[in-house]
C-alpha cells in the first residue's frame, strides 16, 4: 500500500520561478537560432553542411545485423496485435548491443556518434513505433544519458555497464497532476537522519519503459528545501511497485507504467550531479535526447512517401493513375519537398550535436516541433491518397487478398510524436523564452512592475544605450542581389531569409514594447514568432544541404535543389502570414469565445448530450467503468 500524497499547490509566480530556475541562462557557444532571433541571420553555422553518412565498418556490420533481426524476428503487425515485445526479439537487441549503442566503449558500450545513432533510429522508425520508442526511451531519457553528462565516477561505473549488457532503463518526471508544471511536484526524498539514504515516497505516471525497467531515473522534491534533484533508483528495490501499465491508442506494445514509490532508500551516491540540479539535468540531457524524434519522423515519412508514390501511380481513376491528378500530384510534390526539409532540420541538428561547440537547445526543440508537425500532416494525407484502404487495418486488408499497408497503425503509433518529450506547445514557449532572452537581460527591469523608480531609471538608460545602435541595425542590411549569388537558384531564398531574421528580430521587440509584462500570457502572438523562426531555419538547412550535395557532384544533387526550391516556395508564403498575422489577427476576441464557453455561456450547444452524457449517464450508462484488476507486476 502506497502512502497518500497531496497535490502540491502552487501559485503561477512560484511556477514561472521555478521553470526559470531550470533555465541554462548562459550562451558559452554558438546557436544558429539565437542569432535568428536577434536579427542575425549566421549561415556560416549552418553551412558548409555535411552530408557525409557514416561509414564506419562496424558501425555498417551493426547496421546490417539489427535489419536481420528485424527482419527475421520481429512482425510490426503481430506486436500491434498481441501488445507485447518479443521476449527473444528484446534478447537478440541485448546480445548485439543495441541497449548500449550511444554508451561510451570504455563501460561496454558500443560508442556510437550521436549520427550512426540516429541513423539506427531513422531506420528503426520506418518498420516500428513501439520498438523505436523502446530503444529511444532507454538510451536518450533514460539511465545512460544523464550518467554520461552529468554522472559521477561512481555512478557511471556501476551502473552504464549493466545498461550496455542490456538492462532497461526509463525516465519518472510526470505524476497525476504535474506534467510541464515541476514546481508542483508530490514526490519527495527526504535525507535519513544518518545521512546515508534518500527516502523516496511518491507514485510517477506514463514512464515510458517502466515495466520492464530494471533502472529508473527518477525526479523528487525536497521538501525542506524544495529543490528538485534526479536519482538513480533500481526497481528491484524494496517500496518500488508497478501500478498499473498504461494502454495507448497507438504503440500498443508500449511498456508504459504507473510506478509508486514507498519509503525507498536510494543510496546518496545515487544522486545524479548535485541537489537541485534535477530540471537542468533533464533538459539539458533532452537537449541531445530528443533528436531521437525528428530523426524518426524522417525515417517514418519515407515510408508515407513510398506508400503514396507506388498507389498514386497504380491506382487508376477516371483513365489515369491517381498521381496524375494535379490535386494528388500536388500533395505528393509538398511531401517530397517536405521530407528533404525535415531530413535536412533532422541531420544538421544531429551533426550540431556530434561537433560539441555548439548550443543546440533551440535547435534541438526546433527540429522536435517543427518534424513532428509536419510529419503529422504527411500522415495526414497519406491516409486520404490511400482512401478507405488507408483507414483499413493490415489484417483485413490482407484478409481480402490486398496489400497489407498500416496507414492506420502509422496513424496511430506517430500521433503521440507531437507529446513525447515535450508537446508542440511546450516546445513553442521554452523557444519563446528563449526569443526573448535579450530583451529581458537588457529591458526586463523596465516592464517589470515590481522594480521601483530606480531600477527603472537605470534600467532605461541601459536599454538606450543598447537599442540606440541595435535596432536601427535591424533595418539596415543587405539582402538584396547579388547576395548569396553562389547558391545559384536558391539563393533568392537565403535572401528572403536574411531579410526575414532582421523583421523578427524587430517583431520580437515590438512586441516586448507593446505586451510588456504581459507578453507571456501572449501565446499566440508568441507560437508565431518562434513558427516564423523555424520555418526560416528549415530554409536555411535545406539550402545548404542541396548547396552542399551540388558542390559534391552527388547524382541527387539536380532533384535536391528542386526539392529545395519547392519546400522554401511554401515556406515563404507561410513567414510572410505569419507576419501579417502578429498584429492583424482576432487573438482577443477568441479568447473571450474561450473564456465564454468556460464560463458555461455556450451550453445550450450541448443540450442534445444530457441524455446519454448527463449525470444519470455517469452513473449508470455503458460510460461508466470499472477499474479491473491486473496481474500483479513486480517492482
Amino acid at each position: 500500500m502506497t502512502k497518500e500524497h497531496t497535490t502540491r499547490h502552487v501559485s503561477e509566480e512560484e511556477a514561472m520561478e521555478v521553470a526559470e530556475a531550470s533555465r541554462e541562462k548562459e550562451w558559452h557557444r554558438p546557436s544558429f537560432m539565437k542569432e535568428l532571433f536577434l536579427g542575425n541571420f549566421r549561415l556560416d553555422l549552418v553551412h558548409p553542411y555535411a552530408v557525409e553518412s557514416p561509414t564506419r565498418p562496424e558501425f555498417l556490420a551493426f547496421v546490417d545485423a539489427f535489419q536481420e533481426i528485424l527482419l527475421e524476428q520481429s512482425d510490426p503487425v503481430e506486436i500491434d496485435a498481441t501488445g507485447e515485445y518479443p521476449p527473444q526479439l528484446i534478447e537478440s537487441f541485448r546480445k548485439l548491443g543495441v541497449f548500449g549503442m550511444k554508451i561510451p566503449v570504455e563501460y561496454g558500450g558500443l560508442g556510437f556518434s550521436q549520427a550512426e545513432y540516429q541513423t539506427i533510429m531513422e531506420l528503426i522508425s520506418t518498420w516500428d513505433g513501439n520498438l523505436s520508442a523502446l530503444i529511444s526511451a532507454h538510451q536518450s531519457i533514460g539511465v545512460p544519458q544523464p550518467l554520461k553528462l552529468f554522472g559521477s565516477k561512481e555512478l557511471k561505473e556501476k551502473y552504464l555497464p549493466r545498461c550496455a549488457q542490456g538492462e532497461i532503463s526509463a525516465f519518472a518526471l510526470t505524476e497525476n497532476d504535474v506534467g510541464s508544471d515541476p514546481a508542483r511536484l508530490s514526490t519527495t526524498a527526504v535525507l535519513s537522519e544518518d545521512g546515508q539514504y534518500w527516502v523516496l515516497n511518491g507514485t510517477k505516471l506514463w514512464c515510458t519503459n517502466g515495466t520492464l525497467a530494471d533502472l529508473l531515473v527518477v525526479m523528487a522534491r525536497n521538501p525542506e528545501n524544495n529543490r528538485i534533484s534526479a536519482f538513480v533508483v533500481e526497481t528491484a528495490w524494496e517500496g518500488v511497485k508497478i501500478e498499473h501499465r498504461c494502454h495507448f491508442m497507438g504503440l500498443k506494445a508500449l511498456a508504459n507504467a504507473v510506478i509508486s514509490f514507498t519509503d525507498v532508500k536510494v543510496p546518496v551516491g545515487n544522486l545524479i550531479g548535485k541537489e537541485g540540479r534535477g530540471l537542468k539535468i533533464a533538459l539539458t540531457t533532452l537537449n541531445d535526447g530528443r533528436l531521437s524524434i525528428p530523426n524518426g519522423s524522417v525515417g517514418a515519412m519515407k515510408v508515407c512517401l513510398k506508400i503514396c508514390r507506388e498507389w498514386s501511380s497504380e491506382r487508376v481513376q477516371w483513365g489515369k493513375p491517381v498521381g496524375y491528378h494535379e490535386a494528388i500530384t500536388h500533395k505528393i510534390a509538398d511531401m517530397a519537398a517536405t521530407t528533404f526539409a525535415m531530413e535536412s532540420i533532422a541531420k544538421l541538428t544531429t551533426w550540431m550535436a556530434d561537433e560539441g561547440n555548439f548550443d543546440i537547445r533551440l535547435e534541438a526543440a526546433a527540429a522536435k516541433e517543427w518534424n513532428t508537425e509536419r510529419a503529422w500532416e504527411i500522415i495526414d494525407d497519406t491516409m486520404q491518397i490511400r482512401g478507405g484502404r488507408g483507414y483499413e487495418t493490415e489484417r483485413s486488408l490482407a484478409a481480402r487478398g490486398e496489400e497489407p499497408i498500416g496507414v492506420e497503425r502509422i496513424m496511430r503509433d506517430y500521433r503521440i510524436n507531437r507529446i513525447f518529450e515535450g508537446s508542440s506547445e511546450i516546445m513553442h514557449l521554452f523557444m519563446a523564452r528563449e526569443a526573448v532572452d535579450k530583451h529581458l537581460e537588457v529591458a526586463g527591469d523596465l516592464i517589470d512592475p515590481k522594480k521601483n523608480a530606480t531600477e527603472k531609471t537605470a534600467a532605461l538608460l541601459q536599454s538606450a544605450a543598447f537599442y540606440g545602435t541595435w535596432y536601427p541595425t535591424r533595418w539596415l542590411g543587405w539582402g538584396q542581389w547579388p547576395r548569396y549569388s553562389e547558391f545559384g537558384r536558391l539563393s533568392g531564398h537565403l535572401r528572403f531569409v536574411e531579410r526575414s531574421s532582421r523583421r523578427l528580430a524587430r517583431q520580437v521587440f515590438h512586441g516586448m514594447m507593446a505586451h510588456q509584462a504581459r507578453l507571456q500570457n501572449k501565446q499566440a502572438f508568441l507560437f508565431r514568432l518562434v513558427d516564423i523562426a523555424n520555418n526560416l531555419f528549415a530554409m536555411a538547412a535545406s539550402v545548404s544541404r542541396a548547396q552542399a550535395m551540388k558542390q559534391q557532384r552527388l547524382p541527387e544533387a539536380a532533384s535536391a535543389e528542386r526539392l529545395a526550391d519547392l519546400f522554401c516556395c511554401n515556406a515563404r508564403r507561410k513567414v510572410r502570414d505569419l507576419f501579417r498575422d502578429l498584429w492583424r489577427n482576432d487573438d482577443s476576441f477568441k479568447y473571450s469565445v474561450g473564456r465564454g464557453v468556460l464560463d458555461k455561456q455556450y451550453l445550450w450547444l450541448e443540450e442534445l448530450l444530457e441524455g446519454l452524457h448527463g449525470e444519470k449517464a455517469q452513473t449508470v450508462g455503458p460510460r461508466r467503468l470499472e477499474a479491473k484488476e491486473e496481474p500483479a507486476l513486480a517492482g
